[in-house]
């Protein structure tokens, strides 16, 4: 269900209104209530692009259990709105998300992750039918790069910064990336971000092929928005035939590849525990 935002009580950090005439549509969870780690509404002149905004701040948007599953609700409530045409994620200027919530991960066993599949309901970003647009300012790291991959088309912001660092926390990604970074940037430079945790930055993604475009940090949201109207302006059915029809080229050996990376969720402590470098404290929320 939907109702204007100006007749919702004020949340914290809201997100800007982009048209001055018109209040944009302000969505409730389906189960009822509001969303407690993320924002969403619908944007663009005929409020036909769901939008969803990450909302952990203090913790730079770090992928929690329950932030995950409400992306998830949006994404089902956007799925059946037969006005919503496309859908942007985009976290906020500091991160879009700076990794997976670590201190839910770290005491988990090698046969809770591996057995339990635990990572599969991140999935539901990349199985969505409608066309979604990454809009990625500040840090991407991690599970957050993975959120951003899984996403249709990746705009950044020119400080953006991309990286799988999983390695310094003594495991390897897993939701994805190890397969979707190596189909977008090459074998190369993939296994080079996997292996060291070494960053890249807008410029460095837009030249690799990891984004479309890069624009300036406080146009980020709306050029992205400004897509989304373009392809919601399509025919919605031949938009997912499209999606489906370039995803099929690349699916069958991602996923493949992705099977094997589940167990990643157990990190090497010991490891860890001697290695607190900046990135590691960055990942880890410690900063």
């Amino acid at each position: 269900r939907q109702v204007a935002a100006s007749h919702l009580p004020q949340l914290k950090n809201p997100v800007k209104k982009t048209h001055k005439d018109r209040a944009p549509l302000l969505y409730l969870s389906c189960t009822g209530g509001q969303y407690e780690y993320i924002l969403v509404e619908k944007r663009g002149e005929k409020n036909n692009v769901g939008f969803i905004q990450l909302n952990r701040p203090k913790a730079l948007n770090a992928l929690c259990d329950g932030l995950m599953k409400e992306v998830g609700r949006a994404l089902d409530d956007f799925e059946v709105d037969a006005d919503v045409g496309a859908i942007v994620i985009t976290g906020s200027d500091r991160a879009f998300a700076a990794g997976a919530d670590i201190k839910e991960m770290q005491n988990r066993t090698f046969q809770e992750c591996y057995g339990g599949n635990f990572l599969a309901h991140w999935n539901r970003v990349s199985t969505v039918r409608k066309p979604v647009i990454a809009a990625v300012n500040g840090f991407a790291l991690g599970g957050g790069c993975e959120l951003a991959m899984m996403c249709d088309i990746i705009y950044a912001g020119e400080k953006a910064q991309f990286g799988q660092p999983e390695i310094l926390l003594g495991t390897i990604p897993g939701a994805g990336g190890t397969q979707r970074l190596t189909r977008a940037v090459g074998k190369s430079l993939a296994m080079e971000m996997v292996l060291t945790g070494d960053r890249i930055n807008a410029q460095e993604a837009k030249q690799s092929g990891l984004v479309s475009k890069v624009y300036p940090v406080d146009q980020l949201v709306s050029e992205a928005v400004k897509c989304g109207e373009k392809i919601a302006s399509n025919s919605k059915l031949v938009s997912a035939m499209a999606k489906e029809a370039v995803n099929a080229g690349v699916r069958h050996d991602r996923l493949c590849g992705e099977e094997k990376s589940q167990f990643s969720g157990q990190l090497d402590q010991e490891f860890v525990d001697k290695h607190r470098t900046p990135d590691v404290r960055l990942i880890c929320g410690t900063i």
